[in-house]
């Protein structure tokens, strides 16, 4: 699976359980961490939860491994590692304190719109 496809299927798995402005920033050449951040929020814990647990179960369908995944039970800010790719999942409130995209602001956004069928 190229890169490029394990974004896109983190993406969906994140669109299928309605992860709210899913942004990815690409982070090739600006950070050592991954290539991609993909970003996006829930209204609750449990959704919040929901979509790390879906990205989770497709990135392992798809034989890829989940290096790391941290936040699971506060679930205000969940980080899903898997390699090329890492997911920041959020907390509606908890995205707008933190704002990795203006932090990360010289990173080019990347749109997944022709890929996700959105």
């Amino acid at each position: 699976m190229t890169e490029r496809e394990l974004l896109v299927t983190a993406a969906k798995a994140a669109d299928d359980k309605r992860a709210e402005d899913i942004v990815v920033l690409n982070m090739k050449g600006i950070s050592l961490i991954s290539d991609y951040f993909l970003i996006c929020h829930g209204n609750s814990d449990k959704q919040v939860q929901a979509i790390a647990r879906e990205m989770k179960e497709k990135a392992e369908e798809n034989g890829i491994e989940v290096k790391r995944m941290e936040g699971f039970d506060e679930a205000k800010w969940i980080l899903v590692d898997l390699g090329d790719v890492v997911a920041h999942i959020f907390h509606r409130d908890e995205r707008s304190y933190y704002n990795l995209e203006r932090l990360w602001g010289d990173a080019p956004s990347e749109d997944l719109q022709s890929e996700l069928n959105l």
